[in-house]
């Protein structure tokens, strides 16, 4: 029994995972020339993946999950990022949507669980593509999804869709559905997490059993939601809608950590090799630069921990949370956001010609920071429009979000 167990029951736990992902940063290093290459993660990255349980943080412990703190998704994340900025992103989908399931009725938890713990469940969440229609025992799914992040070695898929009623008005449905039972469109060619896997997928008249759907409602959080009354982690009372931003953000944060970390190590190895002579790392303008990065990734970690804490705090003593709240911990998150690209970018400006070149894995930080800075919970514009919405009194539009 490793360390990421518990000896009384052999539980995973949460600390253990963290670890575990720190230890996993080489070897994702090393195998992310060939995960870009194929644009998702080599087989060895996927067996990895599932053996380490990354995926497990927020499984209930009944299934053999963690329930794990809110802290440590982020600590995991980061460290992942260190590593393979695309299998950080993946995790996220994988962790996050397993918390989502702890919502779903126990017989749907049972066709995803009951088996084994190690499943990866990849999804997406945008609402008014899929279209579903109501038949004798569930529903027949149709669409076609844009970015289903980690879809290629998933086993399962959460999809949105819209069925609409005898009185013509369409309700927002949430399906879980095999990956045996979908189509995977070959479309994600970008400029960066291009190991990431977030092709484009159909589901051509895909029947879904009743116990594998749930409505918004159940989805919303709090102290009243189903995964709160069956399980006894708080992270089943947060309102996750208002706090994925944290663990995206970490994902993101961990990759612009990475960047400032290969900058610094770099400047120092070549101020090294350059004693006796006038080296980059002499300049003021570049110490400068390097403290402004650093500060940066520092207070964007921060930032995030408050979030998570003051939202865990919230759960455990009961208190709701209030629609100013859940639009704060959005807007803070895509905040951190906002410092972890400027890192970034600061590492960019400083780093010269030699920054240019693929070879250079600040480079790849880079070009995956472009392309995680694109998530809506990363937005800054979007967010914090609703949260300056809720300060003023104004009615908040995301129904996620809503009281």
């Amino acid at each position: 029994m490793d360390d990421m167990t518990d000896d009384l029951n052999g539980a995973i736990s949460a600390s253990g995972l963290v670890e575990k992902a720190r230890q996993a940063v080489p070897f994702l290093r090393e195998r992310a020339d060939e995960a870009n290459a194929l644009r998702r993660p080599p087989e060895d990255v996927r067996a990895f993946m599932k053996a380490s349980g990354f995926s497990r943080l927020w499984m209930p412990r009944r299934y053999g999950g963690a329930e794990g703190r809110l802290r440590a998704g982020s600590d995991m994340l980061r460290e992942l990022a260190h590593g393979c900025g695309s299998t950080a992103w993946i995790t996220v989908q994988n962790a996050l949507h397993n918390l989502m399931l702890a919502n779903w009725p126990a017989e749907a938890q049972e066709d995803v669980w009951g088996r084994t713990p190690d499943v990866l469940v990849s999804g997406i969440l945008i609402p008014g593509i899929g279209k579903a229609t109501k038949v004798e025992g569930g529903y027949r799914l149709s669409g076609r999804w844009p970015f289903v992040s980690g879809v290629e070695v998933a086993d399962w898929v959460i999809f949105t869709g819209d069925c609409t009623g005898a009185d013509g008005k369409a309700e927002e449905l949430h399906f879980v559905v095999p990956k045996d039972e979908i189509e995977v469109l070959d479309t994600w060619y970008t400029i960066g997490l291009k190991a990431s896997s977030s092709q484009d997928v159909k589901v051509n008249d895909v029947f879904v059993p009743e116990h594998r759907t749930v409505t918004d409602a159940a989805l919303k959080g709090g102290a009243t939601s189903p995964a709160a009354a069956r399980y006894e982690g708080a992270c089943y009372k947060v309102p996750p809608y208002s706090i994925f931003g944290c663990f995206i953000g970490s994902a993101a944060l961990g990759i612009a950590e990475a960047a400032v970390d290969h900058y610094i190590a770099n400047a120092r190895k070549r101020a090294a090799t350059m004693a006796g002579g006038t080296s980059i790392a002499s300049y003021t303008t570049q110490q400068v630069k390097v403290a402004e990065a650093q500060s940066a990734v520092l207070a964007a970690r921060q930032l995030i921990y408050s979030v998570l804490d003051e939202a865990e705090r919230l759960a455990t003593s009961g208190t709701p949370t209030t629609e100013e709240d859940r639009t704060r911990f959005r807007a803070l998150a895509a905040y951190a956001n906002k410092l972890a690209a400027a890192a970034g970018a600061t590492v960019l400006e400083a780093g010269g010609g030699g920054v240019i070149y693929e070879r250079n894995p600040v480079a790849r930080c880079i070009s995956d920071l472009t392309v995680t800075n694109r998530h809506i919970t990363q937005n800054w514009d979007v967010n914090a429009s609703t949260y300056g919405r809720a300060l003023l009194g104004l009615p908040i539009e995301n129904p996620m979000l809503q009281d």
